[in-house]
């Protein structure tokens, strides 16, 4: 149930900026793993990218071209950045307020969270949408890379709610 003392659009703005905050701090952790990972998994991961690239500047690559104009760089690019942020913030912006009202949407602390952003998104919509291969195309090491990411955006996302809802 609702808290008295917060409000729907104070918790929207709160996920919506712990969102963006969730998702450079996820950005941290996925490179740091990425970095150090076996370089076969790596060469396995390019290979499967769509076009070489990342989900966000698929998607915006193909926004683009489906009004005829082309990106330039195609990645990285101001608006693919811009979309994978929006994966965070969109997202974010919902979780404030429903996790006062969906039971078990706050579990774990975000985790639950996260683990729902890797699967829908990951596991399930970007390959649907064509702007990842199927999960078989990908190395292990890419799902658990993404697992954790995931796993610390939904924290730090959850987080950075508590956090801004001790000074509002």
């Amino acid at each position: 149930m609702q808290q008295a003392n917060t409000s729907f659009t104070a918790d929207v703005v709160k996920g919506a900026l712990a969102g963006a905050a969730g998702v450079w701090l996820m950005d941290q952790v996925g490179w740091f793993l990425y970095r150090r990972e076996d370089p076969r998994a790596v060469q396995r991961e390019k290979k499967a990218r769509v076009k070489g690239m990342d989900v966000a500047h698929v998607a915006v690559n193909k926004m683009a071209s489906a009004f005829g104009a082309k990106l330039s760089p195609r990645q990285p690019n101001p608006a693919g950045i811009a979309v994978h942020y929006a994966l965070g913030i969109v997202p974010g912006a919902l979780y404030g307020p429903l996790r006062h009202w969906v039971p078990g949407l706050s579990s774990g602390r975000g985790l639950v969270y996260g683990l729902g952003l890797f699967l829908l998104n990951d596991e399930l919509m970007n390959p649907l949408l064509g702007l990842a291969s199927g999960p078989t195309a990908y190395p292990w090491q890419a799902h658990a890379r993404g697992l954790i990411s995931h796993l610390v955006v939904g924290a730090a996302t959850h987080a950075g709610i508590d956090a801004l809802d001790q000074v509002t």
